[in-house]
């Protein structure tokens, strides 16, 4: 019966292969390079001073920002993982949507105005605002640098899987230069454009996304007479899960051991306030009141399509089937696209395919220019210059910045094909929220808080989330993990190291400046509250 399923399923991966249409598919994908590129060399005619590169002259509106936060954060994991997860393992897969959207309120209540009001163009604007720059500096660049490189891993297995159904490629060395193919892209986005380029990127893409959510929801409601009981029961009927009605609730995937749902739910909610490339954003806006702005419309937005998940997760179930999901080119990640090829046949699968790539291009852009200036910026500029480097030539230091990243994230995204990408985007959070988010609240809420303390939280934080992972079985001992089940140096037995990391990042920061004697300048202090209270002093917008 079992063998007879999974043959039932090849055949019908290899006939939703069949009918795919890679010239189509390519054509409209090249179509959306050609008009995304066009957007980003217009709007880097102005891109002038280093705060047009880094923070697009701070030009624009709150629900301008709004959607572009939305293009930035609603990335690969929310539209192919999440609908993946949901397609797979029903309830458990939902509780990423969950997740991410909560972990927006966390970021509106504590940190986006106070981030805003306070820093210039990094994270580290704030974190060393009234420590010492140098050593916070470099702390916040390096833990910058990983959450963004473990992001871009994510992204750039999406796109592997992507573009391997698309073209029909399912060989490891096809999927390798697409990798290839994408890292260069990206390289040249950022390096073309800067942060005008990628924002306007991001917008477009978040209409695109959301208006393709939105469709394919309705239609999958219309298909089954607007009854979302016979969706789920259709889901139920193709599932592989045992019983099948699993799907429906909770346990599938985490039931076995619920700390490791512990330990993924704090890193979802608490990791967002603490990613780079998200709370870059807040500065690209003139006011600490558009930053309010922007986060409330992201919320709405990202809101309701994270209901839509739901949906289509089921819907792809349902009407493709959860072993065909599993059997094609791009695995779990493969859902969404096969559920518009079933839905609208070989175009809308282009469409759906190339708005996807439109969203891992977008969120790529985003991670490498905030990686990119945090090195020019903090390490560059601030430490080695001292604080006197010259603009242009930091920009420059950004620019190959860049390409160096982009070499690194095409080596890494090689290495993780196959995994799910909102399991690996779940990875990032876990070291944001370890890394960065201690020190990000004690920096804004606990005048004590110390150089010391922040070096220890943002080190320890680091440290602790990347070592629990490495001897996780993320890493080796099961069939799903990187190295894959021949090895085995796992000790860890979580999947996710929130559980452990983000208390100890926390406790660090606390034990550092408790057992230092040092006080920070009580003026810089003072100046930091008023600011980041009331805005006064902060970043202007620019115009030219």
């Amino acid at each position: 019966m079992i063998a007879n399923t999974l043959a039932m399923a090849a055949a019908a991966a290899v006939d939703a292969e069949s009918q795919s249409n890679p010239v189509l598919n390519i054509s409209i994908f090249i179509g959306f390079v050609g008009i995304t590129l066009f957007i980003v060399i217009r709007a880097s005619r102005n891109n002038a001073t280093a705060a047009d590169y880094y923070a697009g002259g701070r030009s624009f509106t709150g629900p301008q920002n709004g959607f572009a936060i939305t293009g930035d954060y609603l990335s690969a994991a929310s539209f192919l993982g999440i609908v993946g997860a949901i397609a797979i393992n029903g309830y458990d897969g939902f509780l990423y949507s969950i997740g991410f959207l909560v972990a927006w309120l966390v970021a509106l209540l504590l940190v986006a105005e106070l981030m805003r009001n306070t820093g210039k163009f990094t994270m580290a604007d704030v974190l060393s605002f009234r420590l010492k720059q140098r050593p916070v500096r470099m702390a916040a660049a390096l833990t910058t640098l990983a959450v963004c490189f473990f992001y871009l891993l994510a992204q750039m297995a999406g796109a592997g899987g992507l573009v391997s159904l698309l073209l029909g490629i399912d060989d490891k060395v096809g999927q390798s230069i697409v990798v290839a193919i994408v890292g260069g892209l990206m390289i040249l986005y950022v390096l073309i454009g800067g942060m005008k380029g990628t924002t306007w990127v991001q917008i477009v893409k978040a209409f695109l996304l959301v208006g393709a959510a939105i469709a394919m929801a309705i239609w999958v409601l219309v298909i089954n007479g607007f009854d979302l009981s016979r969706v789920l029961q259709s889901a139920v009927d193709n599932s592989v899960a045992t019983p099948a009605d699993a799907i429906l609730a909770p346990g599938l995937k985490y039931g076995a051991n619920p700390l490791d749902f512990i330990s993924l739910s704090l890193a979802l909610v608490l990791g967002t306030a603490g990613l780079p490339h998200v709370l870059m954003r807040f500065y690209t806006v003139p006011t600490a009141k558009e930053a309010r702005r922007s986060v409330v419309w992201a919320i709405w937005l990202i809101g309701g399509f994270y209901i839509l998940t739901l949906v289509l997760g089921y819907g792809a179930a349902a009407l493709v089937g959860s072993a065909t999901i599993l059997d094609a080119p791009g695995g779990v990640n493969s859902a969404a696209p096969l559920l518009a090829l079933e839905l609208g046949g070989p175009l809308l699968l282009g469409f759906v395919s190339a708005i996807a790539f439109a969203t891992i291009l977008a969120v790529v852009a985003g991670l490498t220019i905030t990686a990119a200036a945090s090195f020019a910026h903090d390490i560059y500029s601030n430490v080695i210059k001292k604080g006197k480097g010259d603009p242009d030539a930091e920009v420059k230091i950004a620019r190959r910045t860049v390409v160096v990243i982009g070499v690194l994230a095409v080596a890494g995204g090689i290495g993780v094909q196959g995994q799910n990408i909102a399991f690996l985007v779940a990875l990032a959070f876990a070291v944001a929220a370890s890394a960065n988010l201690p020190t990000i609240l004690y920096s804004l809420y606990w005048k004590r808080f110390n150089t010391r303390g922040a070096v220890w939280s943002m080190v320890g934080g680091l440290s602790a989330a990347v070592l629990l992972i490495v001897f996780s079985p993320v890493m080796s001992g099961t069939p799903t993990s990187m190295l894959g089940e021949g090895v085995n140096f796992a000790i860890f037995p979580l999947q996710n190291p929130g559980i452990v990391s983000i208390p100890l990042g926390f406790v660090l920061g606390w034990l550092g400046t408790v057992t230092s004697s040092r006080t920070e300048d009580p003026a810089l202090a003072a100046e930091m509250d008023v600011r980041s209270l009331s805005g006064h002093g902060a970043e202007a917008a620019t115009t030219h």
